[in-house]
């Protein structure tokens, strides 16, 4: 499963995250971080699904190869954000790094008896079933609004995410921001100039966007 560039140190690992949720303490600090280079693969689909995962640095898309070929992204992950939660016992989508990324991993078995000793980790489980479900029903209703609100809305939630204060350097390309929102990777680049045509954001450089005009992207997300 650990098709990586190598293995982070364990302190690295520990030191890069913030955050204090009792679901992410053991997974930092108990689970192996490994380092993977861009678009190296963490498990493909259909893999059992022995580890549950945390970006430590970088970030994660999971996706799907359709039938016609076509790629479709469920979900991305950056820093702190737990991935690999499955009901099954196997992978339903493949995980691959976006960028060069820090991701410990542990094991599901581990967390299980964690879980019986802790019952702060099982309402954290439980959490992040929640949390991962509101996600991609969220994703699955964006996916029958028009172009320009899908972009909208996609920009909020990474400014959300990442505390950006109304900038966003963004990990993913724009064909990553196509296959996750169900467009052409000509669409998405129309309605970003779109929107900066309409003062609503400001492409400072292919991956740098400041939102400038928040209440109409609201609007639009509405």
């Amino acid at each position: 499963m650990f098709a990586a560039a190598g293995i982070a140190s364990h302190s690295q690992a520990s030191s890069e995250f913030a955050n204090t949720d009792p679901l992410v303490l053991p997974v930092a600090q108990i689970g192996a971080p490994m380092l993977y280079n861009r678009n190296s693969e963490i498990f493909g689909e259909g893999e059992d699904a022995e580890y549950l995962y945390q970006v430590v640095s970088g970030a994660v898309r999971t996706y799907k190869i359709l039938s016609d070929g076509r790629r479709q992204i469920g979900a991305f992950y950056l820093p702190g954000d737990i991935f690999g939660l499955e009901i099954g016992t196997a992978h339903q989508l493949s995980a691959e790094a976006i960028c060069n990324a820090t991701v410990s991993a542990i094991k599901r078995s581990s967390l299980s008896d964690l879980a019986r000793d802790d019952i702060k980790i099982t309402h954290a489980l439980l959490a992040l079933t929640a949390r991962e479900l509101q996600r991609a029903q969220k994703h699955v209703l964006l996916l029958v609004r028009n172009a320009q609100e899908r972009v909208a809305s996609f920009l909020l939630e990474m400014v959300d995410r990442t505390a950006g204060a109304g900038s966003i350097d963004l990990p993913m390309s724009r064909q990553d921001i196509a296959d996750y929102l169900g467009l052409t990777i000509e669409t998405v680049s129309r309605t970003l100039t779109l929107l900066e045509d309409q003062a609503a954001i400001a492409l400072t450089s292919a991956r740098r966007v400041k939102l400038t005009n928040m209440r109409e992207l609201r609007k639009l997300d509405s």
